[in-house]
């Protein structure tokens, strides 16, 4: 007899006595087919199906019932263990922890290398119909892949605001520009006059929207005296030009060039936040490493996690016929230790 991992419907039919079709019923048939199977003879095929370990194949569930309640999820960048690892890893653990609640299983799809080292979801070989639908996360997408999906019929959803690709994204998203706007009227609140915004201003969503977030709050009472993307600039320069433009409140887009630019001003006898404020546009992803507490906001990964796969079951079970749904979550301020009243 082949093993279990070899087994098919037509051995189990056969070792039970019945047809194939009797076995299919027991495996995948509703309550109604099932009761009209004599009893005596679904324990007989169940018997069998222990016995032998028989565990039905996915692909072929799929094509009978047109599920086999597998959820995939996709990272455009290596989930773990690597650099982003703790900024991933709450996203996965509210997905796991939905997907169990709905009784599903999770994929995780690994994609095919790109020419540029980079992941891709389409491929020759991809494996993404295995499951029923997609989560998908990334700093930044593949626009065309993304468009791709949204023109597909294949259900997926995203993690993160992402724009239009040829029709509307479903995402589930945090709302960096509402937070990031409440961070500049705390900082006006202090007294705070001069700014400066440290960081990538776009093109991924996430980035754009903090750019956004803080351009609306700032009004005429407040003046923007620095504003500089190219953070490969050495932290001193940085230092130097904040100081000589006399900026007392700075924005940094990532937390580690607000860690870097701190580590040069207590290097050069400055603290915060009496000589100037820090504010990291972001929470932190590994608070055991930097005991300062940043002046910031949480952002709800494990809750995007968890309502990305609620939505994502959702437009599975409830087919065309469900609309596309684009969810921002809120980000709850930190005040952190480095924001304080402006120097005098």
């Amino acid at each position: 007899m082949p093993g279990p991992d070899r087994l098919t419907q037509q051995h189990i039919a056969r070792l039970a006595g019945v047809s194939q079709a009797t076995v299919s019923l027991v495996l995948n048939g509703n309550a109604a087919a099932q009761a009209r199977i004599p009893a005596e003879t679904r324990e007989r095929v169940q018997k069998i199906i222990r016995e032998t370990g028989y565990v039905p194949d996915p692909i072929a569930r799929r094509m009978a019932k047109g599920t086999n309640r597998i959820l995939g999820v996709f990272t455009y960048e290596p989930a773990f263990p690597n650099a982003h690892a703790d900024f991933f890893l709450p996203f996965l653990f509210g997905i796991e922890e939905e997907a169990q609640a709905l009784r599903y299983d999770l994929l995780l799809l690994t994609g095919a290398a790109a020419p540029g080292g980079g992941r891709k979801i389409f491929s020759e070989e991809n494996r993404l119909r295995i499951a029923d639908g997609c989560i998908v996360l990334g700093k930044s997408f593949d626009r065309d892949e993304l468009a791709r999906l949204v023109a597909g019929s294949f259900p997926f959803v995203a993690i993160g605001r992402r724009d239009d690709a040829g029709g509307p994204v479903p995402f589930v998203g945090a709302d960096y520009a509402a937070a990031t706007a409440e961070l500049v009227q705390q900082v006006r609140g202090l007294g705070h006059r001069k700014l400066a915004y440290l960081g990538a201003i776009g093109p991924a969503e996430s980035t754009a929207d903090r750019w956004k977030g803080f351009q609306s709050a700032v009004g005429e009472d407040l003046q923007l005296v620095m504003a500089e993307q190219d953070m490969g600039l050495p932290e001193d320069a940085l230092l130097d030009t904040l100081l000589e433009r006399g900026a007392t409140a700075v924005f940094c887009v990532e937390l580690v060039d607000a860690l870097r630019l701190e580590a040069a001003a207590r290097a050069r006898g400055l603290s915060l936040p009496s000589d100037f404020s820090l504010v990291a546009l972001g929470s932190h992803v590994r608070v055991e490493a930097h005991p300062t507490r940043f002046a910031s906001f949480v952002i709800p990964r494990e809750q995007m996690g968890r309502q990305a796969t609620a939505n994502l079951v959702r437009r599975i079970e409830g087919g065309a016929d469900e609309p596309v749904q684009q969810l921002l979550l809120p980000c709850h301020p930190i005040r952190g230790e480095t924001l304080g009243p402006a120097p005098a």
